[in-house]
């Protein structure tokens, strides 16, 4: 759990300022806000365009390419006039321009490759997010439980407190009427000293929460910020009913772990698809049209200079044919290549499969986790009510002089020492079931109050 909170922090770096005007913040409100404002998703929402673009590049490159050039000289001395393609030694503008096509017919069918490529990249994208919004959200729910159970700490040491005092003062009485000795009554201000003490430590506890959550959610307001004073109780636990098995199986399909792992496994084996493309021989279609114009260009009719048009027109060409690419040899770059995307296959293999199996490591712990947390509550609940029974019965006696004051305490911090135990117990338990309930594809934000 300390993993998981350390790594909260870190993917949650920087601040924003939010006003909240005292707002009591549901564990709903949270996660949604974070998943909304989340630096490292919005990070991944960006991946996910890019892959859009690249996908609608994949597209655009079955289309033909189509280009237009120009260009206009001066030129002193011997040169070759463009438009009459002779030797003239005298200064001449000339200017020419023409438009260029040209079409892919075959290359290996790098073109479907990468189109098909763009697509599964689409799909890797989306996991990659949905995966971190999950990750992002069990962050919240973990600082968001890790306030309820300080609140209720504090709740448990102050009702305990609170009992100490008012033995304090009955020990006060009984000690100024000569019935009990002094040190009795400073045996109890000790005890009350200690719990006070205890109640600072909770509720510096409870600060660093927030200030946890408050910076998973990117808030700067530490000092008002809090969440809402709701009664989240214990909750159907339908899901310890299942086999680990059928959770194993549901988590494979709605948990994103596996799938962004077969995402990746695709991908490599299409890039290896495109690697082999270099082998193929590649032929190309081509069609151009082009014009020239000189200044010293005469017109033999009228023995003038030939005008712009009719130049234009005059001297007009149009080309087209195809274009075969033979691969020889390529200093061995389209091989070695190849080698590196079938290891790269046989990685992401690795990486799938290490995957599936951490997958259902997680969920057995998970499922082991909540069973066993379970049980740590209902001990815990026992427990308490054994201690609670136990410190009456010694409040009675020591109330009638029949034990120390020493005794009593004990008694006291036993029977106080038990309700945090149950407090304790039960957030890990409803946290534990929580995590379970999400490899079976529950929200993990679905804590309903009593």
């Amino acid at each position: 759990m300390k993993k998981i909170t350390l790594l909260g922090l870190f993917l949650f770096s920087g601040i924003t300022i939010y006003a909240q005007d005292h707002k009591k913040w549901t564990i709903e409100e949270c996660v949604d806000y974070a998943l909304e404002n989340n630096i490292t998703i919005k990070q991944s929402e960006l991946d996910t365009q890019l892959a859009d673009i690249d996908k609608s590049q994949a597209v655009m490159n079955f289309l033909p390419s189509l280009s237009a050039n120009t260009s206009f000289n001066i030129n002193t001395g011997a040169n070759v006039n463009p438009a009459t393609n002779q030797f003239e030694n005298q200064t001449f503008r000339s200017a020419n321009g023409g438009v260029n096509s040209g079409v892919n017919l075959f290359s290996g069918l790098q073109n479907w490759k990468n189109l098909q490529r763009s697509k599964i990249n689409i799909i890797a994208s989306q996991y990659q997010l949905d995966k971190m919004r999950d990750d992002i959200s069990i962050f919240v729910a973990n600082a968001f439980v890790q306030i309820l159970f300080n609140k209720e700490q504090i709740k448990v040491l102050e009702a305990q407190n609170k009992i100490t005092k008012e033995n304090l003062e009955r020990t006060k009485e009984l000690v100024e009427a000569g019935v009990l000795p002094q040190g009795d009554m400073l045996e109890i201000k000790a005890t009350d000293a200690t719990q006070i003490q205890q109640i600072i430590a909770a509720e510096n506890d409870l600060f660093i929460s927030k200030i946890g959550l408050a910076q998973l959610l990117l808030i700067e307001d530490y000092k008002n910020f809090d969440i809402a004073e709701v009664d989240y109780g214990l909750f159907p636990d339908a899901i310890l009913n299942e086999d680990a098995s059928t959770i194993i199986a549901k988590a494979k399909q709605v948990v994103y772990d596996v799938k962004v792992a077969e995402a990746s496994l695709e991908l490599a084996e299409k890039d290896l698809e495109l690697a082999r493309t270099q082998y193929y021989p590649k032929l190309s279609a081509f069609m151009g049209y082009s014009t020239r114009w000189s200044s010293t260009n005469i017109d033999p009719v009228t023995g003038g200079n030939m005008a712009f048009i009719d130049q234009l027109y005059t001297f007009d060409g149009t080309s087209f044919g195809v274009q075969l690419s033979v691969p020889i040899f390529s200093n061995l770059t389209t091989r070695n290549n190849v080698k590196r995307s079938k290891v790269n296959v046989e990685r992401n293999k690795y990486l799938l499969e290490q995957a599936n199996l951490d997958l259902e490591s997680k969920v057995y712990q998970a499922y082991n986790d909540a069973k066993n947390a379970k049980k740590s509550y209902e001990a815990a609940m026992q427990t308490a009510e054994a201690r609670k029974l136990a410190f009456e019965y010694a409040e009675e006696r020591y109330t009638v002089g029949l034990t120390n004051a020493f005794d009593f305490n004990q008694s006291s911090i036993q029977y106080e020492n038990a309700q945090s135990d149950v407090v304790r117990t039960k957030y890990e338990y409803i946290f534990k079931v929580k995590v379970l309930e999400f490899y079976f594809g529950i929200p993990i934000d679905q804590i309903n109050p009593n």
